[in-house]
């Protein structure tokens, strides 16, 4: 039985609903054009694309950086010339099983989870990453940890700065992933929730029973 684990709910969704996605390669000269550009401005020109193509701005990671920005710019310019060709996906069956916690909780298992990576080591892996010779805006691309900790390595953020805007910017992230499930239900997807604070082995045995079910 194959099982699809998502901390983020497009990744389920285009599974089950058969998105068609294409690799869009790298634009060279688009991006040669680009560079240099303020976020800000990035930040109109992917609007401007994003409304000719009919899509929408609902991914915000899309200009966290202006690296991240001139990566969808050129999707979006790829996708606006080279329409994805139709493709038919047969239906899949599913069950789809969410965990259900109260947000207070939520938040508070977010901090402790943050201190306790950054405890066990994240700053000495970003610095090891950067003295091995990644780039510190490589590493800011990837977002949220690795984001805030190398802006605290290279000296942009105090540890406390650092600590406090990461603990902000993921809980507005858990924040997100949870509207999009409730949007999933109102798009037609049954998910199961299951008590978040149940013992493992009672988690186990509701999801067994719901299996079964189907």
């Amino acid at each position: 039985m194959p099982i699809l684990c998502g901390g983020t709910g497009l990744y389920i969704e285009s599974v089950l609903k058969g998105y068609a996605l294409s690799p869009v390669p790298q634009n060279q000269e688009l991006r040669a054009q680009l560079e240099g550009k303020p976020l800000a401005e990035l930040t109109l020109i992917l609007q401007d694309l994003k409304a000719k193509n009919g899509s929408t701005m609902h991914n915000r990671t899309d200009v966290d950086t202006a690296q991240r920005a001139i990566r969808a710019i050129e999707i979006e310019q790829y996708n606006l010339h080279t329409p994805t060709p139709e493709r038919q996906f047969p239906p899949i069956p599913y069950i789809i099983i969410g965990v259900s916690i109260d947000r207070e909780l939520r938040r508070e298992r977010i901090t402790q989870r943050l201190k306790a990576r950054l405890e066990q080591g994240m700053v000495d892996e970003v610095k090891g990453l950067l003295d091995s010779g990644i780039k510190a805006d490589d590493l800011i691309y990837y977002g949220l940890e690795y984001k805030y900790v190398t802006e605290y390595v290279t000296g942009l953020l105090s540890y406390d700065e650092m600590f406090r805007q990461l603990e902000i910017a993921i809980h507005q992230f858990a924040k997100r992933q949870m509207t999009w499930f409730r949007g999933m239900e109102r798009r037609g997807f049954t998910i199961n929730w299951i008590d978040a604070t149940l013992p493992m082995e009672e988690k186990l045995t509701a999801i067994e029973q719901l299996i079964r079910r189907e």
